[in-house]
């Protein structure tokens, strides 16, 4: 999730299980698991490796992330509470300070925080894991195409979340939908003109 074993990259038991301290049991354990939530792929006669980024995947990510965050964002408004609130300002407060001092991996650290925040403000735990899901996989592309991509967008990111805090404060609802859709086609349309210009580890 971290980036550091990089797409592609594979994956022996015995290397794992060494580096780890275990036996290669609970290593093929987690590793199937990992398979199940798309973070690792087996090839025949090859065996297990880091999950490549596609293009495909990226695509639905933000396809997802866009569905999950209207439904999040709408709902989070009807039930937000004054202290909901201010945790959200807070949380763009410090997203602010980080952007200010070129902190960008703390800012997409925090921003995975903000957009959990709003799913908690739900009180919808199947929602709530769906977008952790997402999300996981939203940090694993950003870690991994950050400086190329994400450092580029981040003011506009930044201001597309006062907007969308200030909208659910507000109740204004048709401005939220359409905030909310422009902040993830937004952030998709960063990556796939940067994935158009480059095949770097990446499949189609």
């Amino acid at each position: 999730m971290r980036g550091e074993l990089a797409p592609g990259e594979r994956l022996r038991t015995e290397f794992v299980a060494q580096r780890l301290g275990v036996s290669a049991i609970p290593v093929r354990e987690a590793l199937q698991q990992l398979q199940s939530e798309r973070l690792v792929e087996t090839i025949p006669h090859v065996g297990a490796r880091v999950a490549r980024i596609s293009h495909a995947s990226i695509v639905e990510v933000f396809t997802v992330m866009e569905g999950l965050e209207l439904v999040a964002t709408r709902t989070a408004a009807q039930r937000m509470t004054p202290a909901d609130f201010q945790q959200l300002r807070s949380l763009l407060e410090m997203m602010d300070k980080a952007l200010e001092f070129g902190n960008h991996d703390q800012w997409g650290d925090l921003n995975t925080q903000f957009h959990r925040a709003i799913a908690g403000m739900t009180g919808m735990p199947m929602l709530q894991e769906m977008t952790d899901r997402a999300l996981d996989q939203w940090d694993r592309v950003r870690r991994y195409y950050l400086k190329d991509v994400l450092a580029q967008r981040l003011s506009k990111a930044q201001e597309e979340h006062h907007l969308i805090v200030r909208a659910m404060h507000d109740h204004d609802y048709p401005l939220l939908e359409q905030l909310v859709r422009n902040h993830n086609q937004g952030a998709l349309a960063a990556y796939t003109e940067y994935l158009a210009a480059t095949a770097t580890n990446m499949e189609p």
